[in-house]
């Protein structure tokens, strides 16, 4: 039995406070761990890091910030690749501006940069819920983008609005090639994820969540709604404006406002809703489905004879999938597809005494 728990008995109570409280998962952790920093870019080559892992993972951090909003908080937002671009572009002008600026310090003060600008357009969630809250949020987007392409300052005067990443370089180690930028996202990836699985684990995820049920009610036992609210806008913001500097600087190397268009807000919010809205696992198995599954259909129409599906055929055919695909998990599992891997944990705990 992979998880018998025998003899795994919680004596304290910070044992049973534990992210991961069997041994196994410990185990399987460290193992997935060692072999993701290690093993990865010992065998992997130059395409699955940039075409594959590392949108993957960014996409991954940006799901996780917006989950944190939506599923853990219930506030709803359409402004996610808003924050993005704020993140992007605040790190990119400490980094022209600021001389000695470090590489890690604009990622983060990209991301306080972001959630301030994201604490301003989650002011209206203090009056205001459900799809009229989505409609404010929505108004980001636009004046984010218009704001960046209208003020050439931002991209430091650039006749084409395009921002080009500087180098790479933490404590004079260059992380520019391929291998470099997947470790150094990585990296950030692990810490904030831990950070943030922490964070729904604390009392102020315990708020988020009991705002997110009934908001009322959270008032009525004490919760101070206005904290909450603007607190999961920030730390949303903090998060999608990071992974948006990822985005920037780790994938694509070059970036306009209009690389952050409400396209890619909806690329998130398809993310938290097919992986799992109110799950820290549920950002990655969104991520992967939605990076995965554009390569698995160029893939399957490449099999199928020359001239059945044209590529503006198969693009149109993407999304109608996608769209067919979001209303199957809406009807069908509303939890995702972190719930159908919880389902398999709990089979696997008590295989093969019963199936």
């Amino acid at each position: 039995m992979l998880y018998q728990e025998a003899g795994q008995l919680a004596r304290r109570y910070a044992v049973e406070r534990r992210i991961f409280r069997l041994r196994q998962d410990r185990i399987g952790l460290l193992l997935l761990l060692a072999f993701a920093f290690v093993g990865v870019p010992w065998l992997g080559n130059d395409y699955w890091f940039s075409a594959i892992l590392i949108p993957f993972m960014v996409l991954s951090l940006a799901g996780l910030g917006l989950n944190l909003l939506t599923g853990f908080a219930g506030q709803l937002s359409l402004g996610s690749a808003a924050f993005m671009a704020v993140g992007a572009f605040a790190a990119y002008n400490l980094q022209l501006r600021v001389a000695g600026m470090p590489l890690l310090l604009s990622f983060a003060l990209g991301g306080v940069i972001a959630g301030l600008v994201a604490l301003v357009f989650g002011l209206p969630s203090l009056r205001i819920k459900g799809f009229y809250l989505l409609v404010s949020t929505l108004a980001a987007q636009f004046v984010v983008e218009w704001v960046l392409t209208r003020f050439s300052w931002f991209t430091n005067d650039n006749a084409s609005g395009v921002i080009t990443s500087p180098p790479l370089i933490i404590a004079g180690v260059d992380f520019s090639s391929p291998q470099g930028r997947y470790l150094l996202t990585l990296g950030l990836l692990v810490l904030l994820f831990w950070l943030g699985k922490n964070l729904v684990r604390s009392e102020l995820g315990r708020n988020w969540m009991a705002v997110r049920d009934m908001d009322t009610a959270a008032a009525v036992i004490g919760i101070r709604l206005l904290k909450a609210k603007l607190l999961a806008f920030a730390i949303s913001g903090f998060y999608l404006g990071i992974a948006g500097s990822l985005w920037a600087f780790a994938y694509l190397g070059t970036v306009e406002p209009h690389g952050f268009d409400l396209s890619r807000s909806f690329q998130v919010l398809f993310i938290i809703i097919i992986g799992g809205l109110g799950s820290v696992l549920g950002n990655f198995l969104g991520a992967a489905f939605i990076v995965l599954f554009p390569i698995l259909l160029g893939n399957l129409s490449a099999l199928l004879p020359v001239g059945v599906i044209d590529s503006g055929q198969l693009e149109n055919l993407q999304k109608v999938l996608f769209g067919a695909l979001i209303i199957v998990f809406l009807i069908k599992e509303p939890e995702g597809l972190a719930r159908l891997w919880q389902r398999f944990r709990l089979r696997l705990r008590v295989w093969p005494l019963r199936y």
